[in-house]
């Protein structure tokens, strides 16, 4: 599987790199600063559509020979965004608010071609099993939540022991709706 133009995924995120590679994408990884902050009085759909055409915007320089990749997730509990931990505390709090709940997991993503962006979202839902302080603790310890929104991955430790139902994508939760990507990217690919 080929794509007509190269593509660029704007994001150092290991698991978008491992779903875009294992999905069968060539692809660049070029990764530019971008401003991550929006209008707290936003609707929770609409922020991480936005923080993704901004991440595009930023590859403003880059022809219609490239097709630039971004994607943004936020998790979203009673109607609250719960961004990336900035330490184990804030994980561990993030963590026991998410126990014994279901919340939304939104991704959006932005397919920018010349100057045309192509953005659109996905949303999971994901109930959490209750976990012990003990389970809590560990994964921190363990498992790097500080890169993830809602201080959690859902193909970690956690996802494996404590997330007994989805509904919707499995891989929106981990970042990166492929099924969408792959409808956005069908008319650049060709089958050899």
């Amino acid at each position: 599987m080929k794509l007509t133009k190269k593509l660029i995924l704007a994001s150092n995120s290991p698991r978008r790199k491992e779903i875009l590679r294992a999905s069968g994408f060539d692809f660049e990884v070029i990764v530019r600063p971008t401003s991550e902050e929006f209008n707290p009085e936003m609707v929770h759909h609409e922020v991480p559509e936005l923080l993704a055409k901004k991440k595009a915007e930023c590859f403003n320089d880059f022809d219609d020979k490239y097709l630039i990749l971004t994607a943004d997730t936020v998790v979203v509990l009673e109607n609250k965004i719960i961004n990336k931990p900035e330490n184990e505390q804030q994980a561990f709090e993030m963590l026991s608010a998410l126990s014994g709940k279901t919340h939304q997991v939104i991704t959006g993503v932005c397919i920018k071609n010349g100057m045309e962006y192509n953005s659109f979202i996905d949303i999971t839902k994901v109930e959490f099993d209750e976990l012990t302080e003990a389970e809590i603790g560990f994964y921190i310890k363990n498992h790097h939540p500080m890169d993830k929104a809602g201080a959690y991955g859902v193909q970690d430790f956690i996802g494996m022991i404590g997330i007994p139902k989805i509904e919707g994508s499995f891989y929106t939760v981990m970042g990166l709706p492929i099924h969408l990507i792959y409808k956005a990217l069908k008319p650049y690919i060709i089958f050899e």
